[in-house]
């Protein structure tokens, strides 16, 4: 992706954001990883302050994925944690967005894979295993 901006993709893509088939990620999510850029395929998820579905994910070959997590906006606890990003890394996915929060940050910051949140908060979820998977949800997966 080196030598990629974000801008000229937007640019060159224009007609394809404009009919929804590219989404650019809104700006209020952080980066976390030592992976400041990643690109891929990839699987959705839609939970609410329950990861169980996460982990499930994760444990699966990531082949290169990018797993995009709606997690409905929650600030009240974290989807990802350290654990989870190292599982991520060994299992071949290149970057995890969470519309929600992450905890762990320095463990996570030392994961070769990519990863944007909302922010950080202390609290882990809930394990319930409620959420829906392979859904369509709104992001980009393609970071400056």
């Amino acid at each position: 992706m080196a030598g990629l901006a974000t801008a000229d993709i937007c640019d060159t893509n224009a007609t394809h954001i404009e009919n929804g088939d590219l989404r650019v990620l809104h700006p209020d999510f952080k980066t976390y990883g030592k992976s400041k850029s990643f690109s891929g395929p990839i699987m959705t998820l839609k939970v609410f302050e329950d990861n169980v579905l996460v982990r499930e994910a994760l444990e699966t070959k990531g082949e290169g994925r990018v797993l995009v997590i709606d997690g409905g906006g929650s600030k009240r606890c974290a989807l990802v944690g350290g654990n989870l990003g190292q599982l991520a890394q060994n299992m071949g996915w290149v970057g995890i967005v969470v519309n929600g929060c992450i905890r762990d940050v320095d463990e996570i910051n030392e994961c070769n894979i990519g990863v944007r949140a909302l922010a950080s908060h202390p609290l882990k979820s809930i394990k319930k295993g409620n959420g829906e998977k392979n859904v369509s949800i709104y992001g980009s997966i393609s970071f400056p």
